[in-house]
């Protein structure tokens, strides 16, 4: 009988019922075990963020530097304005909507210090360096890495991404059911979980409706500028959306994007460029997602918030998880240390952010993927002849 895997978003899930039943009725004691656990991974969790990044990013900008052209740089402004709007248009749609749908009145208290439900002990583990510093240092490595013939610091770079890759895999994301549990647990057994569960529906209702309408203007956009019915054109990508709603993975659903974006009218050495890098750097569906968690999570909490922030906030965002695509949750992972140094999120509301997420996951990649056929019809148009022939002998040697 074959070995039954369940996946990362359903043993989330079991981990948020689990805690809210369990904490109901379980002993002080036994809550402040986990609540022991959850300080103890926290603190190795602020120490992995900075490492995150720097292992990253580093790669990722290396990578792309060494790809230095006209093209380049035209599909990464594209892409990088899309994830841009993205984000801002989550910004204005949550700030009108939240106050709206969210009551004041549940706002959490700092769950870690709850009076009679600390930690038997904690152990301090400060990070290297600071996340600012690693964001960075990362691109000073990634941009100098790209100019150098040699390639050993090169191979030391991917070692290092590979390290970190393995330890998101095999350590944090293994172990993130079990932190989020005890987060729940906590909150259960102070009696706030059920309002943030309602909180998170709101949430993830608003973040479904965001994501529906910035495919529908990417698209307009598009359709308008290669002058077709945006719709027509939507609804041919729709294989890949719901490609990537099972699989997850901007990066596996590849294949089905660049058949899709052909079958759209894209030049296939235009589309064989895009669809691949578009499916490291386009990050809109992840953008919008984390900056309305974050925003609603902020208005739950009663902190301060305004437009200067979260633009800061968004533009560091972009950047921080431009190779997040290739590594499972690797988006909110990488995103966590810009949550903590733009927005002051503590562990608590790192772990919400954690969930909230993987709760929406696959919607944020399939939003991804989608939007990258509009990009590429969009570089296609504004690509001469001259410059595709070019790209077409490029490729094939």
């Amino acid at each position: 009988m074959k070995n039954i895997r369940i996946g990362l978003l359903a043993r989330i899930l079991i981990a948020i019922a689990l805690g809210v039943m369990l904490g109901h009725f379980s002993p002080v004691p036994l809550v402040r075990v986990f609540i022991t656990f959850n300080a103890l991974f926290s603190q190795f969790l602020n120490f992995s963020i900075p490492l995150i990044i720097l292992g990253l990013v580093t790669v990722a900008i290396a990578n792309i530097g060494k790809k230095a052209g006209k093209l380049l740089l035209i599909t990464v402004a594209i892409a990088y304005g899309s994830t841009l709007f993205a984000g801002f248009l989550s910004y204005f749609t949550g700030a009108a909507l939240f106050p709206l749908l969210i009551d004041p009145t549940t706002s959490i208290e700092n769950i870690s210090k709850v009076e009679g439900l600390l930690p038997f002990f904690t152990v301090e583990i400060p990070p290297l360096m600071g996340v600012m510093t690693a964001l960075i240092l990362a691109f000073v490595f990634g941009l100098g890495l790209a100019t150098l013939e040699s390639n050993a610091l090169k191979n030391v770079a991917q070692d290092f991404q590979d390290v970190i890759v393995k330890v998101i895999n095999h350590v944090i994301i293994p172990i993130l059911p079990l932190y989020i549990f005890g987060i729940f647990l906590e909150m259960a057994h102070t009696g706030q979980a059920f309002s943030i569960l309602l909180v998170f529906i709101k949430i993830i209702g608003v973040i479904f409706g965001i994501h529906i309408l910035v495919l529908l203007i990417q698209y307009c956009i598009a359709g308008a500028m290669v002058k077709r019915n945006p719709l027509k054109l939507l609804v041919r990508m729709l294989p890949a959306y719901f490609t990537a709603l099972g699989t997850q993975s901007s990066a596996a659903t590849i294949p089905v994007t660049l058949k899709q974006s052909i079958q759209n009218g894209v030049s296939p050495q235009i589309a064989g460029f895009v669809i691949p890098l578009c499916a490291t750097i386009h990050l809109s569906g992840s953008t919008l997602k984390i900056v309305a968690c974050a925003l609603a999570l902020m208005i739950v909490q009663g902190m301060p918030y305004n437009f200067l922030q979260f633009a800061g906030f968004v533009c560091l965002l972009g950047i921080a998880m431009v190779a997040a695509p290739g590594v499972p949750g690797g988006a909110i992972m990488a995103s966590l240390g810009v949550l903590q140094s733009v927005l002051g999120f503590d562990e608590a509301m790192q772990a919400l952010m954690i969930a909230l997420y993987i709760a929406m996951d696959s919607f944020g990649t399939a939003c991804n993927v989608t939007g990258d056929g509009a990009i590429a019809l969009v570089v296609d148009k504004i690509t001469d002849k001259k410059e595709k022939k070019d790209l077409s002998l490029s490729q094939t040697t």
